[in-house]
């Protein structure tokens, strides 16, 4: 069976979802995140530290996006809502559970894998989605 995927499509599904992880852990989330992480502004970051950053994440985006359009297409989902369910199901089957080692046995806070798995819950139905409508 030959799978159909939209590479424009593909593309802007990596788009939304690093623009929507820049507002996430950033004013939406970033403080509340970064202190669950233990984490502490790093004012000094090095501007090609955090190009190189980016790029790799756009890059594990894209193919998180690519990966994604192949499920979206076996499902036969051709609407932005049909996309959207799959893309819960694919979190509840694989980020929500997988996930949950942070909290089970790291010791981390719920709330930390609230706004974390919530990131990929509102992502990839938004990535599903897209592709989905995008046929």
């Amino acid at each position: 069976m030959a799978v159909e995927l939209n590479m424009f499509a593909v593309f802007v599904s990596a788009v939304v979802s690093m623009t929507i992880g820049s507002l996430w852990y950033g004013p939406l989330f970033g403080k509340e995140w970064m202190k669950l992480e233990g984490a502490k502004k790093n004012k000094g970051a090095k501007k090609e530290n955090m190009v190189q950053s980016y790029a790799i994440g756009f890059v594990s985006y894209l193919l998180m996006s690519y990966i994604l359009g192949y499920f979206v297409d076996y499902s036969g989902a051709i609407t932005f809502a049909e996309g959207a369910i799959l893309g819960v199901w694919i979190w509840a089957g694989f980020f929500a559970t997988s996930m949950l080692g942070m909290v089970l046995w790291e010791g981390k806070p719920i709330k930390l894998y609230m706004i974390k798995t919530l990131y990929f819950l509102v992502v990839l139905s938004l990535m599903a989605g897209i592709q989905a409508a995008w046929v």
